[in-house]
């Protein structure tokens, strides 16, 4: 399968990253928003180790529309987060979508 389609970035952080992702936040959001406004993202946002959603982040996901997997891997590559070694270990993959909302929800 090759073509446009949707890929998954899920990144864990290295233990106590909070302090290093605060300087970077700004960019790597406003990466995102970037992809966003292009209509590309499907979700994305940082993960939580609790079902509280408090405390430090652990982790990013992202889903967004990419042309390739080397497409979808280098952008990921060059996130602040990942640039700067925050994450511990970084997957990207294509998605074989076999349901997917069709309505948009916050939480």
């Amino acid at each position: 399968m090759s073509g446009p389609g949707l890929y998954m970035m899920f990144a864990e952080d290295i233990d106590q990253s909070e302090a290093l992702r605060a300087p970077l936040r700004a960019a790597h959001i406003r990466r995102r928003a970037e992809m966003a406004a292009q209509g590309r993202v499907v979700v994305s946002g940082p993960l939580w180790d609790q079902d509280s959603g408090a405390g430090d982040y652990c982790g990013s996901l992202f889903v967004a529309r990419f042309e390739s997997l080397a497409e979808a891997q280098a952008w990921a590559d060059e996130d602040p987060y990942a640039r700067a070694g925050i994450y511990r270990r970084m997957v990207v993959r294509r998605i074989h979508t076999h349901f997917i909302a069709t309505t948009e929800t916050t939480t």
